[in-house]
């Protein structure tokens, strides 16, 4: 192979019919120069979906988002890959130094290099997870990031006192809630800091809020003004939940279908949590909604 084929399928990045073609033909000669050729357009290839990811994984303006700001961005980061692959001691060296042992050939220059140790391998496998993660799933708006973030390290101190998980609870509290735009407010304005729309029955003694809410009679939609529980804190809301779910005879079988997010939320419905009668669905995908963010945040928080 010729440097000057080397440095065509380089510049290409793999990232045509042509070029990648050119990488299957390289990849199938034993030379080092096409190893560490090979394991350039990897390590390029790589750096292109962990730069991709990153964008992807930050929230848009909205604003000069178009279709050509878009493929400018697309080249912009393919050439950003290029250029930050093939360092010295970089990605590329361990990967090369990897194939020559596992193909058995011997490659001068890169004695010195030892193959991806297990730390490398790990991170190499947080980032294609997240790369992964990111064409998956179809991108949370704003209101459904926030109000995840803002909420899950309070139900995570009620999960370990519950068992009940935490991505259950930020899920039914942003289904209730509208993701934190239609909160119960007290006469005022103030929140009430329910979450849950839990109504305040005679055995309640706290403070209560009264509002306007829909409910189903017969499936029939009618509008009701009810009295909801109102709290000094949210993390009174989710530990209020919390034991209720836990504690009341009508939501034990609930309580016991943490294991799927569409059975958990069948049973509350079951139990009349709700009188919506699509009410399971739209919680269980809240739920679905809450458990993506919140692996999205862990894959980024691993990766860096």
């Amino acid at each position: 192979m010729s440097l000057g084929n080397s440095t065509s399928v380089s510049n290409g990045l793999a990232a045509d019919a042509s070029s990648l073609n050119a990488l299957k033909l390289q990849a199938g000669q034993s030379s080092p120069e096409a190893i560490k050729e090979t394991a350039k357009q990897f390590e390029s290839l790589f750096m292109r979906e962990l730069i991709k990811s990153m964008r992807e994984a930050t929230m848009k303006s909205g604003m000069l988002d178009n279709p050509g700001t878009n493929l400018g961005t697309d080249l912009l980061d393919q050439q950003m890959a290029v250029q930050m692959s093939g360092q010295p001691g970089g990605l590329s060296d361990m990967i090369a130094a990897q194939l020559s042992k596992q193909m058995g050939v011997a490659t001068p220059d890169m004695k010195s290099v030892t193959p991806m140790p297990n730390a490398a391998t790990s991170a190499l496998q947080r980032a294609s997870s997240l790369a992964a993660y990111s064409k998956q799933t179809v991108q949370p708006t704003l209101n459904q990031s926030g109000f995840v973030d803002r909420h899950t390290q309070a139900a995570a101190r009620i999960e370990k006192e519950t068992g009940i998980p935490a991505a259950y609870m930020v899920g039914q509290a942003g289904h209730e809630t509208g993701w934190g735009q239609h909160e119960i407010k007290l006469r005022g304005g103030k929140s009430s800091f329910n979450l849950f729309g839990i109504k305040a029955d005679s055995s309640w003694k706290g403070k209560v809020a009264e509002v306007s809410t829909t409910e189903y009679v017969n499936g029939v939609a009618q509008k009701k003004i009810a009295k909801f529980r109102a709290y000094d804190s949210y993390d009174e809301s989710f530990r209020d939940y919390a034991k209720m779910i836990t504690q009341s005879p009508r939501y034990a079988k609930a309580s016991q279908q943490t294991g799927s997010a569409l059975a958990f939320a069948s049973g509350l419905q079951k139990a009349g949590y709700a009188t919506d009668p699509q009410y399971a669905a739209k919680l269980s995908r809240a739920i679905e909604t809450t458990q993506r963010l919140q692996q999205r945040t862990q894959v980024v928080a691993q990766s860096i």
